[in-house]
């Protein structure tokens, strides 16, 4: 049987922008996307703590070192600049096989820079 597991976590991201113009996406600094072993196009859960929306889109590569979180297209009308998320990916798994699966879990700073 396959199961739902976690297989990354960005912990406490703060948005940094908001492109309601874009045709769709989170773009995530790419040392947080490597460090969180997120694939570019990687469906993605975006749990805002400010207001309790949680939502999905996929992930593109922003500017290395920028700690860029900026949510593109309809989502952008979810977020506000400041807000604080928690950015999730699951992978599908056997039952055996995720008892001992570990995901990659990122806490980065207030900045969101990996320390």
């Amino acid at each position: 049987m396959l199961i739902h597991v976690v297989k990354s976590k960005i912990h406490r991201v703060k948005v940094t922008g908001a492109d309601l113009n874009y045709i769709g996406s989170i773009t995530i600094d790419q040392e947080l996307l490597e460090a969180a072993n997120i694939t570019e196009g990687e469906k993605v859960q975006i749990v805002n703590n400010n207001n309790g929306e949680r939502l999905e889109t996929y992930a593109i590569p922003g500017p290395r070192g920028t700690g860029e979180i900026t949510l593109n297209g309809a989502a952008a009308r979810k977020v506000a600049v400041g807000d604080i998320l928690i950015l999730i990916t699951y992978a599908m798994m056997e039952e055996d096989e995720a008892k001992s699966f570990k995901p990659a879990l990122v806490f980065p700073n207030e900045d969101n820079l990996l320390l």
